[in-house]
């Protein structure tokens, strides 16, 4: 790793950690509780005087912020954007990380995160290991790599039938919805 790379790591995890500390001040503030009251019953909160629109937007706006940072520091390291870079397929481990960590959490998205990557690289370390050790000889390395797909897929199916609110996240606000 050179210094660059360490730059960007040290500048990345800087910004997960005031962005979540930001997000964790916001979500205790009045601001948030209006949100959480949105996210629940959203006539009951209109009833109550607030603009609902105004909030939601507001809320837009600041998830816009946070995903413009996360772009820049996703690009840092290439040196360039590129559309290719951002298909279906980035989306797909986006929200696997979202509903693997927990919705609703602040922490959880990064966990999230974390684990995804552990499982993903740890499926290719092992499935490509077995494939150059000759254990495994009905599968190269291209389809062991969609191999690699199918069993996130599979693992994000168990996940949302045996634990559907995620690592970290609170079974008692999904009983409610």
């Amino acid at each position: 790793m050179n210094n660059r790379d360490f730059f960007i790591r040290v500048v990345g995890w800087g910004l997960v950690i005031v962005c979540c500390t930001l997000v964790w001040l916001l979500m205790r503030s009045p601001w948030g509780r209006v949100l959480k009251g949105i996210r629940e019953d959203e006539n009951a909160v209109r009833s109550l005087g607030k603009n609902v629109y105004a909030y939601k937007m507001q809320a837009l706006v600041i998830g816009g912020i946070l995903g413009a940072l996360a772009g820049m520091i996703f690009t840092l390291p290439r040196g360039a954007v590129q559309p290719a870079n951002y298909g279906t397929e980035l989306t797909f481990f986006l929200y696997t990380c979202l509903l693997l960590g927990g919705l609703g959490t602040v922490l959880g998205p990064v966990v999230g995160a974390m684990i995804f990557w552990v499982v993903l690289s740890l499926t290719q370390g092992i499935l490509y290991g077995l494939i150059e050790s000759g254990a495994v000889t009905w599968l190269n390395t291209v389809q062991a790599g969609q191999l690699r797909y199918i069993l996130v897929g599979v693992a994000l199916m168990l996940l949302m039938i045996f634990r559907p609110q995620g690592v970290f996240g609170n079974k008692k606000e999904l009983a409610f919805a």
